[in-house]
């Protein structure tokens, strides 16, 4: 595993489809039990669908280098489909605390009026269904868009987790408003560990910043933490993969779990697998 880490942090020792869970946990378990272990977690039936992703997204590590405890308050921004809900929900809700926020749905464009009906019930819905597969009641879940967070969240999280959501926000220019909220919920020691599809190395601005491939530059990710007021603190090789190329016409899409050719070629990008990440971690700034 290749980490950099950014001094002084080598000095010490986190979107409108709908989250699922297939395993309900019940709810009096949920209310008494202690804090579990990842290892848990990965491994329960609620994730037989997903794991075989894991040697990807690499969940165990990612969130080992992010620094994340099953006792601190973590907010995951634009949960979508829910495939690291599925793992921060169970292991911070019994001993911790998850958050879900989005961008403000009515700040947003929509093509069609049930796209927009899906955006703007997009709290609601996801505190029903994640209550649901968790066992509790709605009012312990909580999610909110950015234009409505509670006042006594501000300063209050450990950590906010952005998978692979940067080139979204980039695009459709929300990203100033998703961090400033960011930063105003985090703790003072507070860190946004990002995963974000890597543009290749040498690549241009007009080819990997203003059009929509779904991959990034770092130089552009870190810029637009730096302008909202953070410094990059910490980097890893966790998510890499040597064999994307990250070139395609088609954007990320081509590749696994999209595959968005269907069929054509569906075999070579199975076995490339999904897309070359970088894994960062940033700071408020002084």
């Amino acid at each position: 595993m290749n980490i950099k880490l950014l001094a002084p942090l080598a000095a010490l020792a986190a979107g409108t489809a709908m989250v699922s869970f297939t395993a309900p946990v019940a709810a009096e378990a949920h209310m008494d039990a202690a804090a579990p272990s990842l290892e848990d977690v990965l491994a329960h039936e609620r994730r037989d669908d997903d794991r075989a992703r894991d040697q990807y997204r690499n969940p165990a590590e990612t969130l080992d280098f992010f620094g994340v405890e099953p006792t601190m308050t973590v907010a995951e921004y634009g949960p979508g489909g829910g495939w690291y809900t599925r793992v921060l929900a169970p292991y911070l809700m019994p001993a911790g605390q998850y958050i879900a926020f989005n961008q403000d749905s009515d700040g947003r464009s929509y093509n069609t009026r049930a796209q927009e009906a899906r955006s703007k019930g997009w709290t609601e819905n996801f505190k029903t269904s994640l209550a649901e597969g968790m066992g509790v009641e709605a009012s312990e879940v909580m999610a909110f868009e950015t234009d409505e967070m509670p006042e006594d969240v501000a300063g209050t999280v450990d950590r906010v987790l952005i998978f692979r959501s940067m080139h979204g926000l980039n695009i459709g220019n929300s990203a100033d408003s998703v961090l400033k909220a960011a930063r105003m919920m985090l703790k003072d020691d507070g860190m946004v560990g990002v995963v974000q599809h890597r543009a290749p190395e040498g690549a241009s601005y007009d080819d990997y910043g203003a059009r929509q491939r779904g991959y990034m530059r770092k130089q552009d990710v870190v810029a637009i933490f730096e302008a909202n007021g953070f410094e990059l603190a910490g980097e890893s090789e966790i998510n890499a993969n040597p064999n994307d190329p990250a070139n395609w016409e088609g954007g990320v899409w081509t590749l696994p779990p999209i595959l968005r050719y269907g069929d054509q070629d569906r075999e070579r990008y199975m076995a490339i697998g999904e897309s070359d990440r970088m894994t960062l971690l940033f700071r408020k700034a002084d």
